[in-house]
């Protein structure tokens, strides 16, 4: 039985892992579940699969879990405590699904307590790759991919050389606005955003798939992930979301991975690697999709992938600032703030005069994030005065 810590267990890939471990219960143990400040569907959890360790983010919450849950078990709280959750002796893989760059410090920490990774978080990779996998392979630690995208090369790679490789092909499904201009992403609406055309996911990796910085994102975690240069990775539109991703070889063969937009498939692998079990999941059925499509992206009209593949090109801690000045911008659109498009302005504006530091320490990383999150919302103000004028007038 492998014992599994879920950070991130209330959010969308966190409850879509526990739906598998419902599944193969005997398989699976759950030690430990943490949650940023959904208090109420933690609790329900701790009661279902009664794990030893817990950490709620929000620290307001801890004396009520403690009140509503009739049997013991370990609260942690804050920043700290997913630390310490990530470093428990009883885990042998964390699945690493909490938003943003709060998944950076704990997954070095389980790293370095020798514990496997199921990497659901992309912005560790992208604010700290070199560091992340160089702290892998001192460890003899096993970074897993969860995303489908990334999951799919993954499984492509199996039994291959890596030095046969040709180039890595990332997928993407083009998000809701694929098919609008420039003119009509001025008039995106929040709702309209957050309505993803294939998946089902939170709310920050939705607008973050509209805006294509997702995608962005995830180019600069496989340049880390497979150990390959950036002219070795190339972005498909592909809308039918079938095809999950592509690695073709020295010799032109393309071996890809397909399957249905589910994500409970790359999570199992994952938590299962390197054997596959049994998922009650619907299966791939082509007959009933017929066509499959692919285009080039527009690097023009979505200027997020843009900027995301120039912070990969500068390296060092430029990916870090892109990240946290992206985070800040969208969870501004999501409360909004700012419009849609102005996400990558004030993104762009924000980095573009961002001093460089080439082989940055996980301190310059820390630091860089503080200081560019706090830079992007002194820019923000601007766009949200001008926004506010632009509404009285």
């Amino acid at each position: 039985m492998k014992n599994i810590i879920i950070m991130g267990s209330t959010g969308s890939i966190g409850t879509q892992a526990l739906d598998v471990i419902r599944q193969h219960d005997k398989e699976y143990n759950v030690v430990g579940l943490s949650a940023r400040s959904s208090a109420e569907l933690l609790i329900d959890q701790i009661k279902e699969f009664k794990p030893k360790y817990v950490c709620i983010q929000n620290s307001d919450y801890v004396e009520h879990i403690k009140s509503a849950v009739d049997f013991d078990v370990k609260i942690f709280s804050g920043e700290e405590g997913l630390v310490k959750l990530a470093k428990v002796d009883e885990g042998d893989c964390v699945l690493t699904a909490v938003v943003g760059i709060a998944g950076l410090e704990p997954t070095i920490e389980a790293i370095r307590n020798g514990k496997n990774i199921a990497l659901a978080n992309k912005e560790t990779l992208v604010t700290a790759g070199e560091i992340v996998m160089s702290e892998a392979r001192k460890y003899g630690v096993e970074i897993l991919p969860v995303d489908s995208e990334h999951s799919a090369i993954f499984q492509s790679l199996n039994g291959e050389k890596r030095e046969q490789v040709s180039k890595i092909i990332l997928t993407a499904s083009g998000g809701p606005f694929r098919t609008k201009n420039k003119e009509e992403l001025k008039k995106v609406t929040l709702e309209q955003a957050l309505k993803h055309p294939n998946w089902s996911m939170g709310k920050k990796i939705t607008i973050d798939s509209a805006t294509m910085m997702n995608k962005g994102l995830e180019v600069i975690e496989a340049k880390w992930l497979f150990d390959v240069e950036f002219d070795q990775i190339e972005i498909l539109v592909h809308p039918q979301s079938i095809i999950h991703s592509m690695v073709e070889y020295v010799d032109r063969s393309v071996i890809a991975q397909l399957g249905n937009s589910d994500m409970r498939i790359p999570i199992q692998y994952a938590l299962s690697y390197p054997d596959r079990i049994e998922l009650e999941a619907d299966s791939l059925d082509l007959t009933k999709i017929s066509n499959l499509t692919f285009e080039k992206p527009d690097f023009e009209k979505f200027r997020c992938l843009r900027l995301a593949i120039e912070a990969l090109e500068s390296g060092g801690i430029i990916p870090c600032a892109l990240n946290a000045a992206n985070e800040v911008a969208v969870e501004l659109f999501l409360n909004e703030k700012i419009e849609f498009f102005e996400i990558s302005i004030l993104i762009e504006e924000t980095i573009s005069d961002i001093k460089n530091i080439m082989s940055p320490t996980l301190d310059d990383i820390i630091k860089t994030d503080k200081q560019v999150r706090i830079k992007t919302l002194k820019n923000a103000k601007k766009l949200i005065k001008t926004t506010e004028m632009e509404g009285e007038i």
